[in-house]
């Protein structure tokens, strides 16, 4: 048998058999999610309160790293939306320098997660929960863009959701008119290229290979031509950050304190659970596009990766991106080397084409986030909350309002508490315990008062042990019968209080008799030592065989037998 591989990227596995076709369609797969990544690695960065080359350098050496060492063959990774609002609020708190240090230490504990196995865990995170935060960081990334989407002068925006609001209306007084109307037209542009070109690809060659081309690209060039052309008074990401610069960084080391390191330690954590979740969300939707099934230890192992290193080279958190996946995809990807090629687009248009970026206008860059913003949402799921029953709905509800006003780290942790507590007590409404009567088996006629047999079903554990604890209360005079056969799980807390009834038995001078043990029930009562306690006589394999046990010591207790008279005293 051999070893486990703990680390074996799909690379290693698509490149068995790789061909110059492959390798064309990959090539071509890259250079298209490049182009589609450009806009967004810069939007995503300045809506993180960073400089627009983060969202760059993120892209070429995360998304590198993702593709050549994760475990889904046309996963790409990069900068994300979901990381915007924590990453905005980690950098307004503790500064730059701290960002770094809390996006490598989520690397730490990505890599760990995956080192571990523990990839198979992000999908026992309740939908409910997913939803909520997904929506409620599509509100806030829509609501941080308000600003630039309206040409304000608000100065520093502050993080939290009333803060922003304030700000907001405090400063509608500076709207620029002129960039308003560039960010509509630049959202009008990207919508109809999206669903119009879709529309016309069904029919038409010519509009087919026109809808690879993203439609935030062609809204992007048509806003910096304009802006350029008309010399229109606008924000740019030269007026505001300096422009682009054309090489890539250097390793560099952050000035940090420790003393404020100790406090990284939830925002780090927030930003590692968020990029599993997406990136493994991602990877299932590649998946099912493919017909392929990813190794989602070794995907968390390169996130762990990419979030460790790029950092130290001027990036920001990095994970699964579900858009540039799709288009990869799309375009004929068919290995990991797609992902690659992309990286290294974005590398030459960062060495040959970074001035060029100083033009681009927030404005136009805010309508992209806009539209981003309303794709991640899964906005339907408000509209059918009815469908639901009330925990899912005030799970959902509560982890979106919670992300909206409070924060993503309280909100995920009530809703996964909420969650929890649903479950338990869905779990424990399932376990019953019914009693079987004389006409279910007829040699109890005459000896109800003697003779108590009950069906356990479901799980006995902590949220179900009044199962049990309600029997003390109803015993037998002589025996009673617990049938065990449809108990599907025991937990200590189960255990201990099955326990706790074979000493009330033993105390009143009732026998108990246990059957149908499962392997995990009846392993569970030896090693909490309530088999010991029964004794080997008081288990038996079937219902029937304890219920005649039980008859026949019933009646031996009513009928004792005559005294022996020849004995001598």
């Amino acid at each position: 048998m051999a070893a486990p591989r703990f680390f074996h990227p799909r690379l290693m596995d698509a490149l068995q058999g790789y061909n110059r076709q492959r390798l064309a369609g990959d090539i071509g797969a890259g250079l298209t999610v490049g182009v589609v990544a450009l806009p967004l690695a810069m939007a995503f960065a300045i809506a993180s309160g960073l400089k627009p080359e983060a969202g760059l350098f993120t892209a070429i050496i995360a998304g590198f790293l993702i593709s050549a060492l994760g475990g889904s063959r046309v996963q790409i990774g990069g900068p994300a939306g979901a990381f915007i609002v924590i990453v905005y609020g980690i950098v307004e708190r503790y500064g730059y320098a701290n960002l770094v240090i809390a996006t490598a230490m989520s690397g730490v504990m990505l890599f760990a997660f995956g080192f571990f196995r523990l990839g198979t865990l992000v999908r026992f995170i309740p939908i409910a929960v997913v939803i909520g935060f997904t929506n409620g960081i599509a509100v806030l990334i829509a609501l941080s863009q308000v600003k630039d989407f309206l040409g304000l002068n608000t100065g520093p925006m502050p993080g939290s959701f009333f803060g922003i609001l304030h700000t907001l209306s405090a400063s509608l007084s500076t709207i620029n008119l002129q960039a308003t109307a560039l960010a509509l037209a630049s959202l009008a542009v990207i919508v109809a290229w999206q669903f119009g070109l879709t529309r016309l690809a069904k029919a038409n060659a010519w509009a087919a290979k026109l809808a690879l081309v993203p439609g935030a690209v062609v809204a992007l060039i048509g806003a910096t031509l304009v802006v350029g052309l008309a010399g229109l008074p606008v924000e740019t990401i030269g007026s505001r950050f300096g422009g682009v610069p054309s090489a890539l960084p250097g390793f560099a080391l952050p000035d940090f304190s420790w003393e404020t390191v100790r406090f990284l330690f939830i925002p780090a954590t927030t930003l590692a659970m968020l990029g599993a979740i997406e990136s493994l969300l991602c990877a299932r939707v590649a998946d099912g596009m493919i017909g392929d099934r990813h190794d989602p230890n070794q995907e968390l192992m390169a996130q762990g990766i990419a979030n460790l290193v790029t950092p130290f080279f001027g990036g920001m958190p990095a994970t699964g991106t579900i858009a540039r996946t799709v288009t990869n995809i799309k375009s004929g990807a068919s290995s990991p080397v797609a992902g690659m090629v992309h990286a290294l687009t974005l590398m030459l248009v960062v060495l040959v084409a970074a001035p060029l970026a100083k033009n681009i206008p927030l404005a136009a860059m805010a309508a992209i986030l806009m539209f981003v913003a309303w794709n991640m949402g899964e906005w339907r799921e408000f509209v059918h909350l009815r469908q639901y029953r009330l925990p899912y709905r005030a799970t959902l509800l509560a982890v979106f309002f919670l992300t909206v006003v409070f924060d993503l780290t309280v909100a995920v942790e009530v809703g996964l508490v909420a969650a929890c507590l649903t479950f338990i007590y869905r779990i424990s409404s399932l376990s019953r315990c019914e009693q079987l009567s004389a006409q279910d088996y007829p040699p109890l006629v005459g000896l109800e008062r003697d003779v108590a047999a009950h069906r356990l079903h479901g799980a006995i554990f902590f949220g179900a042990v009044k199962l049990i604890e309600n029997l003390e209360d109803h015993l037998p005079t002589r025996v009673l019968v617990l049938d065990f056969k449809n108990v599907l799980y025991i937990d200590s807390s189960g255990a201990d209080t099955v326990l706790d009834l074979v000493h009330t038995c033993h105390k009143r001078g009732v026998r108990l008799i246990a059957c149908g043990l499962a392997f995990q029930p009846q392993d569970i009562l030896l090693r909490c030592g309530v088999t010991e306690a029964l004794g080997p006589a008081n288990l038996n394999p079937t219902l029937a065989q304890a219920l005649e046990l039980a008859v026949h010591d019933a009646q031996a207790a009513r009928c004792p037998p005559h005294p022996d008279f020849s004995r001598p005293y």
